[in-house]
């Protein structure tokens, strides 16, 4: 081995561990950014009570959040990832209807709601004021996801119309969940039940040829 390779694979075996350190920090900090979300609001969450809160010095978070909205975004981004992997868990596994998976779509809306701390507050950060780079609507982000469940599980290929309609289905059913979370921390059964019928009539008018069976 030459120099060029010894030097090479420290560095590798060094530089490692120090990434998995950082990874494993930022998680924490965000672990302790929604705590404060959750005991203070969206609105009074700082930089010093997220260190605070995280056992940590202000130092420290300023090494990977130049300020609270920095915070607020990573801590978004992390509650729409989580809430896009329980809903693609849900696509891969295999449901006897559509209506059936509609349904555990639901229940893996609800239970991110239920169990992501931030989440009922924040969510994707949708609400966030960040001027000209305001956050996108959730309901485009999953459009694909199930536009790609639809050709593969029932070999349906949407036009443009009836993306639109699964847009707004998906619109629907986010915008009735996260009300029956807004006063309830279980969720009010009433929006939930409203939700999965709204979307269940929706995508069914899109797709009659789901309608049997669905």
């Amino acid at each position: 081995m030459n120099d060029r390779q010894a030097s090479g694979s420290s560095v590798t075996v060094r530089h490692e561990p120090v990434q998995a350190r950082a990874a494993l920090r930022i998680e924490a900090l965000l672990d302790a950014a929604a705590a404060v979300v959750v005991d203070h609001g969206i609105e009074h969450l700082t930089t010093a009570l997220v260190a605070e809160r995280a056992g940590a010095s202000i130092g420290t978070v300023y090494r990977y959040f130049p300020d609270r909205v920095a915070v607020l975004v990573a801590l978004a981004e992390r509650n729409l990832e989580r809430i896009r992997l329980a809903i693609e868990r849900v696509l891969l596994a295999e449901h006897p209807s559509l209506m059936a998976t509609i349904e555990a779509v639901v229940d893996a809306m609800v239970e991110t709601f239920r169990t992501v701390p931030s989440f009922r507050s924040l969510r994707g950060g949708e609400g966030l004021d960040l001027g000209p780079s305001e956050r996108p609507p959730v309901a485009p982000t999953f459009v694909d996801d199930m536009a790609a469940h639809l050709r593969e599980r029932w070999e349906i290929e949407l036009d443009d119309e009836q993306r639109e309609a699964l847009e707004l289905a998906i619109g629907a059913l986010d915008a009735l969940v996260t009300y029956a979370f807004l006063h309830d921390p279980d969720g009010d059964p009433r929006y939930l039940q409203l939700g999965v019928q709204v979307m269940r009539e929706r995508i069914v008018a899109a797709l009659p040829q789901l309608a049997e069976g669905a």
